[in-house]
């Protein structure tokens, strides 16, 4: 698998912008991939050093619209840590 197939795109929420001081980042990732290559996909993709990557599964919701039915799809997301040596990423672009 691709690193750009397994990070799909980064998580911005309030709680996700507060952690980011602490060099930690979400994103959301390939349901199908692991951690390992979660932490291979973000050195190769920011080119920094990961220390810790912690993953939550989400599974599908079911919702209805008028008589239509079905469900949301499943989707993973992963809190990335880097290392205290390693530089930030630049989610945001240059200001």
């Amino acid at each position: 698998m691709d690193a750009r197939d397994v990070i799909r795109r980064p998580v911005i929420t309030e709680r996700s912008t507060e952690i980011m001081d602490d060099k930690k980042y979400t994103f959301e990732v390939d349901v199908k991939a692991n951690k390992t290559q979660i932490k291979q996909a973000i050195e190769e993709i920011f080119e920094v050093k990961v220390d810790k990557v912690n993953t939550m599964n989400y599974k599908p919701k079911f919702r209805r619209f008028g008589r239509y039915e079905g469900y949301k799809p499943a989707r993973k997301k992963a809190i990335v840590s880097l290392t205290d040596d390693s530089e930030e990423i630049e989610i945001f672009g240059e200001a």
